[in-house]
């Protein structure tokens, strides 16, 4: 009940007099844009922080994703430590589900791939009695296969709140949907793409109003004017020895005069519905890029290709080319060896790292390369460009378009958002003009209406690119080829 919170030292408040009451058995999506407050609401919940207001609940709220202690030890050990006197049939059951291995519970914690772990702890995690989970991006080292059997997982869940971006995921596993807007929150039964088809609707319904009043207003304001100078000139009418009626002429004008303001107001009353629309609307300005053309239509070949760290081989006997306007997705499980593969094309490699087979790359080539990792991301934005030799005033547009506020310029990089931080990589890649682009799981962190401008840039551009992304309605959308590891 009228939740306010906001960040000290920043501008505006972040929640203002919010009200809501949730269900404890939905299945709740919570969408928005980076730094909207998704993740303050979790810990808001979590009585992280102080607000004014009030939240009560009948549970305990459960956060994910949490820190292990002593990851050294066997997961079965820590899932008793999670949820106590738990009955073993039903983690085995809830890991069918997630497409766990059965041994994966008596290995230690740390031996786990990224995937293991967040199925895994998601799995105490609802083992817990009386525990309501709070779960915030936990498909962010999850392959592709990996949440379709997540999503497939939390649908049969009862009662849970969620933050996630990816639109196919969401549609899997939710019944209701709580969308932080720029300017309220919303709250609607149903999935992702239900929610989106009734927010299309509802934006190009305020468009159309939008522009009737916007028409309405002009027409009402001249004719106005025109009336307001017709009583003038009759006013004038009256002075003079050649006035026939005075006190007609200037019952006359009054009357004029008086439908005028009857006309100014509602004028004013259409231009103030006008300003309570399109508040909401998100502004998904278009993104450009001019990509460089290579002479060459072949830029990139890989013949029987094997990559190796050290003794241990990652993946082998890959073979692919890519030419102009390919837009090349690598697809495969965690440990794959996907990463390996972009670093190799982008010579950002480690010194243990060697390969066998053949790879060629067209004379001259220039690729722009957009890393996974963020956690180095440090100082300040407005140097970010002069550091990297990047066109300024390019770059702060192209984020400006991403929703990045003006106060998010003047912040050191490492107080971002992982979403945030995305971003930047992003707009430094988008910055360079490049024959390859290549980007891994650029998605990570990064909106829903981020993720639409990204695809609507792709399809008009047709830039060469390679990438990993495991957001199945991108990569459906952006790839023309597939590669399969």
């Amino acid at each position: 009940k009228n939740l306010t919170f906001s960040y000290y030292g920043r501008q505006g408040d972040i929640f203002r007099d919010v009200s809501l009451m949730l269900d404890t058995t939905w299945k709740l999506g919570i969408i928005g844009r980076n730094g909207r407050g998704k993740t303050t609401f979790l810990k808001l919940l979590l009585r992280e922080y102080e607000y004014q207001g009030e939240i009560t609940a009948p549970v305990r709220f459960d956060y994910f994703p949490f820190e292990v202690k002593n990851p050294d030890r066997p997961f079965m050990d820590i899932a008793e430590e999670i949820a106590p006197g738990f009955e073993e049939w039903r983690l085995f059951l809830d890991l069918s589900l997630l497409e766990v291995r059965e041994e994966a519970v008596y290995r230690r914690f740390s031996t786990l791939s990224n995937g293991e772990r967040t199925k895994l702890l998601l799995a105490a995690l609802f083992l817990k009695e009386g525990g309501f989970p709070l779960i915030d991006e936990p498909t962010n080292h999850l392959d592709m296969k990996g949440r379709e059997a997540l999503s497939r997982y939390l649908n049969v869940k009862q009662g849970f709140i969620i933050v996630s971006h990816d639109r196919a995921f969401l549609d899997g596993c939710i019944d209701r949907v709580l969308s932080i807007n720029k300017t309220d929150i919303e709250l609607r039964r149903g999935n992702f793409s239900s929610w989106w088809e009734n927010k299309l609707l509802r934006d190009r319904y305020e468009l159309d109003e939008n522009r009737r009043l916007e028409k309405d207003i002009d027409r009402l304001s001249e004719a106005a004017k025109r009336t307001e100078s017709w009583a003038e000139k009759l006013e004038r009418s009256k002075i003079g020895a050649h006035a026939a009626d005075r006190g007609y002429i200037g019952h006359k004008s009054a009357k004029m005069m008086k439908r005028a303001i009857v006309t100014r107001t509602r004028a004013e009353n259409a231009a103030e519905e006008k300003s309570k629309l399109l508040n909401n609307i998100e502004t998904l300005d278009e993104l450009s890029l001019s990509p460089l053309r290579h002479h060459s239509a072949r830029l990139i070949e890989a013949k029987n290709l094997s990559i190796s760290y050290g003794d241990r081989k990652v993946c082998q006997n890959i073979s692919f080319s890519v030419y102009n306007r390919d837009r090349l997705a690598i697809i495969g499980g965690n440990g794959a060896g996907k990463s390996s593969v972009l670093k190799l094309l982008t010579g950002e490699t480690r010194q243990n790292i060697s390969y066998e087979g053949e790879l060629s790359t067209a004379s001259g080539i220039i690729i722009s390369y957009a890393q996974q990792e963020t956690d180095a991301l440090r100082g300040s934005l407005k140097a970010f460009p002069k550091e990297r030799g990047i066109d300024e005033t390019l770059f702060f547009t192209i984020l400006r378009k991403l929703d990045f506020s003006r106060e998010l310029f003047d912040r050191d990089i490492g107080s971002y958002s992982d979403g945030q931080k995305k971003k930047v990589l992003l707009a430094k890649s988008l910055s360079e003009r490049a024959h390859v682009y290549i980007w891994d799981e650029p998605l990570n962190f990064i909106d829903v209406f981020s993720r639409i401008q990204l695809e609507k840039l792709i399809l008009e551009f047709e830039p060469s690119m390679i990438f990993v992304e495991h957001d199945k309605g991108f990569v459906e959308s952006a790839a023309t080829r597939r590669l399969y590891l």
